[in-house]
């Protein structure tokens, strides 16, 4: 049997079927209401991967910023899920990016993810290690691959890896001390706050071991 790949930027199932696997795998990624994948379909910023004429993944690429493309959301279907087939995905949008004039394309992977090895193996290069959410707990590695030569080579370095970890994010939402909707410079004092008050709690409780 002849296996037919092809990736485009329009399909009659397109949204429902992205809005479906994206909730399947929400501990990968990050969530995007229906309204967004509407919008950024009218701009050609989804690509869906269709094996023999059946969606098995889809690239979400967002607007240039200074020439450079971030990367929203990449999603491989399971029983799909081939490094030749992300990379097919990956691939068209690198050309589109190119098309678009812009010189590079940059993406965020937790460092608990597959998808880490995937983005070296393409040709991406680990630029920093972020703080990520406190429901997961996990560094975030940042990637960026350049599409043009560089005047000066970035600097690499080695991606983070490990294990995410929400049995604090439990322990505290009872309490209404956590809040998945805290952002930017705020995150890293939040926490501190509630790996402190968590540290301060164990130690409470080996006062009565």
């Amino acid at each position: 049997m002849t296996t037919d790949f092809v990736v485009v930027q329009q399909h009659p199932h397109m949204l429902k079927y992205i809005d479906a696997l994206q909730r399947k795998n929400a501990e990968a990624l990050s969530f995007y209401p229906m309204s967004v994948f509407e919008r950024e379909s009218d701009k050609g910023r989804l690509f869906l991967g269709l094996l023999n004429g059946d969606p098995c993944g889809y690239l979400y690429a967002g607007a240039q910023t200074d020439r450079d493309v971030k990367l929203h959301q990449v999603c491989i279907q399971y029983d799909a899920r081939r490094r030749l087939y992300g990379a097919m995905i990956a691939a068209v949008m690198e050309n589109y990016a190119s098309e678009s004039n812009a010189t590079s394309i940059t993406l965020r992977c937790g460092f608990d993810l597959d998808a880490n090895q995937f983005w070296g193996a393409l040709g991406y290069k680990c630029i920093a290690h972020q703080m990520g959410g406190v429901r997961r707990m996990r560094t975030i590695n940042v990637w960026r691959k350049w599409l043009r030569s560089e005047l000066f080579e970035t600097l690499a370095l080695e991606p983070a890896f490990g294990k995410s970890d929400a049995s604090m994010w439990r322990k505290h939402k009872q309490t209404g001390v956590v809040s998945q909707f805290v952002r930017g410079n705020k995150m890293a004092h939040y926490r501190a706050t509630l790996v402190g008050m968590d540290a301060a709690s164990s130690v409470n409780d080996n006062d009565f071991a």
